[in-house]
């Protein structure tokens, strides 16, 4: 470990006027407070890099017992490692202490039971619950190295107002570079799905992968199968979303990354596929965050017709009763597919032929927008249907249908949900 390198507030360009308004509240109440605050990870690289971030997720020398007395909207979260997550309404604001890489040695007493003591934060009043032989706090250094690359280890001191850089990261960031902290090998063995995130990470940034990464890759790939498959296909989901996926799928498959995942995906990787996920990348880059039309059953159609599944081929199994609570037949590979989103799939492609079908009438097309699959059918339409001219249709019946119904109709937003009025109580009056 070495000196970092620390760009001050004038030779470089995150404004704090790019930080999101609750983000920066946390930060400057921990700074308030006596505490290092950071602005840490992907936030500080996108910014950077001129880029909007997904999340401001913070650092600080806190301890999470420390930052919930700060904070009466936080709840701490995870087993091993205590997170605390600062709510605002429906946002999270992601705040972690600052760790130190774990050794083998303490990997095995955290596995053994532990005994239930009280034990007290520092120069905290209340009662921590925290087994603190588990949770490996460390300074902002031993933090930044046991991240998992270097352009994703670089701080920003709210403080001030400074890049710290102990890592490399910000040469990597110049050069465009995708570069492990440490040696590959042994941070894909620590955990296989960074290998996913390497070429997540370069195919959103357009950046290029560090060799030695590549011959990790090579080596350890196999490793990969150990992941837990419910993490995997959220790693898929989170690929599917990031208007990058043709490219990600396309340098998975170059590097052989999908065949311990899913056989049937490295064998199609091909031109439909391509074309699927080069289509779906399309309709994302029209929006500037991820929109909510983008469901899971938008997703796992993409990946799934181009392999040659089929609305007969996506049924339930026949029987009923104990049959239809049993785990979903249907998966990719190793990757569980949850049976509510294959059958939702099945019901948007079902309802395509009809959207098709520029004879219906009037009435039956309003029939058709009060179907609960109508609005994700749409966007299937226009995101695979090859027909524009279909969904202009569509939209201009859906505006004036709405302008007569005098409610505003739209296919890019969710349905209001109707809040049900609560009943009054009818208070019994005693008989005198």
């Amino acid at each position: 470990m070495s000196e970092p390198v620390i760009i001050a507030r004038d030779a470089h360009s995150i404004s704090r006027k790019q930080i999101d308004p609750d983000a920066l509240k946390v930060l400057y109440r921990l700074q308030q407070s006596d505490y290092i605050a950071y602005l840490v990870g992907g936030s500080v690289r996108d910014l950077l890099l001129g880029r909007r971030p997904k999340d401001f997720d913070i650092g600080t020398s806190a301890h999470p017992y420390q930052i919930k007395k700060l904070f009466r909207n936080c709840w701490i979260i995870g087993r091993r490692f205590r997170l605390a997550h600062v709510r605002f309404g429906t946002k999270t604001i992601e705040v972690a202490t600052f760790r130190r890489p774990v050794t083998q040695d303490e990997l095995a007493a955290a596995d053994e039971p532990q005994p239930e003591t009280a034990m007290r934060a520092e120069g905290d009043d209340s009662p921590d619950r925290l087994v603190h032989r588990d949770n490996t706090f460390g300074t902002p250094e031993e933090d930044a190295f046991r991240r998992d690359f270097t352009i994703n280890a670089l701080f920003y001191d709210i403080a001030t107002f400074s890049i710290i850089d102990f890592t490399g990261g910000l040469d990597d960031l110049r050069a465009g570079l995708v570069r492990c902290i440490g040696d590959p090998a042994e941070r894909f063995l620590e955990d296989p799905v960074r290998m996913l995130r390497a070429v997540a990470m370069a195919a959103r940034l357009d950046f290029r992968i560090d060799a030695p990464i590549d011959e990790a890759i090579a080596s350890t790939r196999a490793e990969i199968a150990r992941s837990a498959p419910a993490r995997l296909i959220e790693e898929f989901y989170k690929l599917l979303r990031s208007g990058a996926s043709e490219q990600a799928f396309r340098m998975m498959a170059d590097r052989r990354l999908l065949e311990p995942i899913a056989h049937e995906l490295q064998r199609h990787a091909d031109g439909r596929l391509w074309r699927s996920l080069a289509a779906l990348d399309a309709y994302r880059r029209r929006f500037e965050d991820t929109p909510d039309t983008l469901t899971n059953p938008i997703l796992l159609g993409s990946l799934l017709i181009p392999l040659g599944y089929s609305l007969r081929s996506l049924l339930p199994a026949p029987g009923g009763g104990d049959d239809r609570r049993k785990e979903p037949r249907l998966s990719i590979g190793m990757l569980p597919l949850a049976r509510r989103d294959v059958e939702r799939l099945r019901q948007i492609l079902a309802l395509q032929s009809r959207l098709m079908d520029m004879n219906l009438s009037p009435r039956a097309k309003r029939a058709l927008m009060h179907r609960g699959p109508f609005r994700e059918a749409m966007t299937w339409l226009e995101i695979h249907g090859s027909a524009p001219d279909v969904v202009e249709h569509w939209r201009g019946f859906i505006e004036a249908a709405g302008t007569y119904e005098g409610e505003a109709v739209s296919i890019d937003k969710p349905p209001r949900r109707r809040r049900r009025r609560r009943r009054r109580r009818v208070r019994s009056t005693p008989m005198s």
